[in-house]
């Protein structure tokens, strides 16, 4: 993602809904790898992540005219985002692949200067733990939990983007950590 400071989203969505394919390069830019990080963290397909994030972008940009210029952007976007994810989750038949197997370019680095091998290990086993306690979520569960303390949204974005109000976010978050808890208890108690 760019820099926010020189970046003008409103003069830039009135350049599109005028025709100007180019100002919408720049917003496609401005956001690709957000669309695809939280793409990714609904499906856990990596190849569906990138074709469904890019699909959400020329079905904006068909309805470009629509979109109300004194409102953020990417809330508008990240509906039909989600709304493609979803429809993807429920047509396929294909099982997702875990997102262990995924790698962890999301994930915040903990930093230690020097680990051991034993300090590894666990790391890993604990990212994989977790990362299958994500797996085990509902969709919704998972995507909140993705939006929040993956993607490090605040509340009032990720409200908009889901078109809740504020505390139904915090609320859903809520119960979709209890249940992430719930899941990884599961591991610690084997």
């Amino acid at each position: 993602m760019t820099d926010d400071s020189d970046f003008d989203e409103q003069s830039i969505i009135v350049k599109c809904q005028h025709g100007d394919k180019h100002a919408f390069g720049v917003l496609v830019q401005h956001y690709k790898e957000r669309a695809y990080f939280c793409a990714l963290g609904i499906v856990g397909v990596p190849e569906a992540a990138l074709d469904l994030s890019q699909d959400a972008f020329v079905r904006t940009w068909k309805s470009i005219a629509k979109i109300d210029v004194l409102r953020p952007f990417f809330p508008w976007y990240y509906r039909i985002l989600r709304n493609l994810c979803f429809n993807y989750q429920r047509d396929t038949a294909r099982h997702a692949r875990s997102f262990s197997e995924i790698g962890e370019p999301t994930l915040k680095a903990i930093s230690d200067p020097s680990p051991d091998a034993a300090t590894l290990l666990d790391r890993q086993e604990l990212h994989d733990k977790v990362w299958e306690g994500l797996n085990a979520l509902k969709p919704h569960e998972r995507e909140i939990i993705v939006l929040k303390d993956i993607q490090d949204l605040p509340y009032k974005t990720i409200a908009e983007m889901l078109d809740i109000p504020t505390g139904t976010v915090m609320s859903r978050l809520f119960n979709a950590r209890q249940a992430l808890k719930k899941q990884l208890e599961r591991y610690w108690h084997e």
